[in-house]
């Protein structure tokens, strides 16, 4: 009887200690999307970890921290940024539980726009390391928007290509 309490025990503090980080880093995620739609620059800024690394919709949108920084910060200061609130999340974790990723569905000026991510342990906080926002294409409309498409990353394929 002894052995079942103590496994009883030793399973609730894992299960606890599992929905607390998971509590947190759903907080962290919450309050950086709220950040951003309330122009909180230095909130939003403050939960990306010093060396992240942001990429966005556009193909030419890859930038690491000092570079998201500087693209965002008119945005934020004309009092609004962007506004993008958690539809669905996942979260999983290393063994260690000093990293984590996700991905989420998420209601945007664009419609639903997919995000997902990697966190990290920086002390006793988590910070996003790695993020990519991507829109999300109904498979039946997909030829359409290839068409729209076509004619810009045609052209910055073939200039990346270039470069290889």
């Amino acid at each position: 009887m002894k052995n079942i309490t103590l496994l009883f025990l030793c399973w609730t503090g894992i299960a606890f200690g599992q929905s607390k980080t998971m509590t947190e880093i759903n907080n962290l995620l919450d309050q950086w999307h709220k950040a951003a739609a309330t122009a909180q620059f230095d909130m939003y800024f403050n939960a990306l970890a010093e060396e992240s690394i942001f990429i966005g919709t556009d193909a030419t949108e890859n930038w690491d921290k000092k570079a998201f920084m500087a693209f965002a910060k008119p945005y934020f200061d004309k009092g609004k940024a962007w506004s993008f609130s958690a539809l669905e999340r996942h979260i999983y974790f290393s063994a260690d539980k000093k990293m984590a990723w996700f991905d989420e569905l998420l209601k945007t000026q664009m419609k639903i726009c997919r995000g997902s991510g990697v966190l990290i342990k920086v002390g006793k906080e988590w910070k996003i390391k790695h993020y990519v926002l991507s829109m999300t294409i109904p498979n039946d409309h997909v030829d359409a928007v290839i068409k729209i498409k076509a004619p810009i990353e045609d052209a910055l394929m073939d200039k990346l290509s270039e470069k290889k």
